[in-house]
């Protein structure tokens, strides 16, 4: 019963959905915005992370300061927090800077054209569109307002229509200006793309006019008011860390990578309210009173132990109560990864994709997890999650450093751990039922 269940199961996803979701993978708009996330998530976590050293070393509250007794050996501990404050300037609060020309980049990559000039362009179109500066006694002021993350929409748009025109541009001969061979190679790069960049720029130019002629304040601020403002609400819900967890759990259960494939309209969804409570932190010290209780990093707190599925408590139940030799190889080789939530030796060597036995738990346990780490939030007993931590911390660990060392978060974290434990067991006890029915219809 169980391989013709599997077979109809294998069907319908290969004839409906795994061709939808592999195009999705492999469009270029989506890849552009994905990668370039991706690209700029090392930067965006160094400053998360050095943001917490400022407060949980360097602030003589902090819980490690407070562990070692920092501020009783360094009397002006806390001044020396200044070094290291400007950090989130050159990464969180550029964060719409670097997306815009990444992605310009990206796309122009992808369509085989100049990547480094189409991101470039990017960039300037982007501060064409960009609002005017504020003169204060007759000097200039350039607002960072639409620097960082309230400017991501428009740096999206940008840099997917800078990087496609530019790109289908400068492929059109007649557009192109040819200098002879002398002429060192930069030049003649330079002006080969020239006049598709002055088309682009002035077109935007011309956009830009018009928008700032019925909207003075610009399109960031018109975008921000009409679409970004009111989707940054609908992101700090935890119905939608729910659905983007259920979709990308999913989709893995189909074989394709879940969170790559989801990321491009996560990512710009959730960057605000994850970016704001970083600022937060860093303006007051402490994740408790940071504005957004529902942010993605939720999920990565209580839901992601051992990687996606939360497959920490599925190694943990296999140990515990499976009989099958088979699962027991995979898990003891699937232990120091899934510590660090890499997961696919469980993913495909279990395997968990296209398997009808564990699809409920590989989706549920996630949703059960997030479902207690937020309740927890709203209730007060733990701060929001306000600091980034690097994906390959272990398990419970990243609710406590995600809170700034809250050990209570810490407790929380392990409560998850032992929810996923128990959503996995019944279907690991149920898989030995399964092998004891094989076993004897081939006695």
């Amino acid at each position: 019963m169980e391989g013709i269940n599997l077979n109809k199961l294998e069907a319908v996803m290969e004839r409906l959905l795994v061709p939808i979701a592999t195009k999705l993978n492999a469009q270029r708009h989506v890849v552009a915005i994905r990668d370039a996330f991706i690209l700029t998530f090392p930067i965006t976590m160094a400053g998360s992370m050095i943001v917490l050293i400022n407060n949980a070393i360097l602030a003589p509250d902090g819980f490690i300061a407070k562990i070692l007794h920092l501020g009783d050996i360094f009397p002006n501990l806390s001044a020396s927090q200044a070094v290291l404050a400007p950090v989130l300037n050159g990464s969180t609060n550029i964060l719409a800077v670097m997306v815009v020309f990444l992605i310009g980049r990206n796309l122009a990559l992808n369509m085989k054209g100049d990547d480094l000039l189409a991101g470039l362009t990017s960039v300037s179109v982007y501060f064409i569109l960009y609002p005017n500066t504020v003169n204060i006694e007759g000097v200039g002021y350039l607002k960072t307002q639409y620097l960082g993350p309230q400017g991501l929409f428009v740096a999206l748009v940008v840099g997917l229509l800078v990087g496609e025109f530019v790109t289908r541009l400068s492929m059109t001969d007649k557009l192109k200006i040819t200098l002879p061979p002398e002429v060192p190679p930069a030049v003649s790069r330079a002006f080969a793309i020239l006049i598709p960049i002055m088309i682009v720029t002035m077109g935007f130019s011309v956009i830009n006019y018009v928008i700032t002629r019925a909207y003075p304040d610009g399109i960031n601020a018109l975008i921000y008011k009409v679409l970004q403002q009111p989707l940054t609400a609908l992101s700090n819900n935890v119905g939608s860390i729910l659905a983007f967890s259920i979709v990308s759990n999913f989709l893995w259960i189909l074989g394709i990578h879940g969170p790559n494939t989801v990321a491009a309209i996560r990512e710009p969804l959730f960057a605000e309210a994850g970016q704001a409570n970083l600022k937060w932190v860093n303006e007051h010290g402490t994740a408790w009173g940071a504005p957004y209780h529902a942010t993605w990093a939720v999920n990565d707190a209580f839901a992601n132990y051992g990687g996606s599925g939360c497959t920490l408590g599925l190694i943990i139940a296999v140990f515990i109560f499976s009989k099958r030799e088979d699962y027991k190889d995979i898990i003891k080789l699937s232990v120091a990864p899934g510590l660090f939530n890499i997961n696919e030796p469980i993913i495909f060597g279990l395997p968990v994709v296209l398997n009808p036995l564990l699809v409920i738990p590989f989706v549920l346990a996630p949703v059960i997890n997030v479902l207690i780490g937020y309740a927890a939030i709203q209730a007060g007993i733990i701060p929001p999650i306000a600091y980034q931590v690097p994906w390959t911390t272990p398990g419970p660990l990243i609710a406590f450093l995600g809170t700034g060392g809250n050990y209570v978060a810490l407790a929380i974290g392990l409560l998850c751990l032992l929810a996923a434990t128990v959503v996995y067991t019944p279907f690991v006890i149920a898989a030995n039922k399964t092998l004891e029915r094989e076993n004897e219809a081939q006695a």
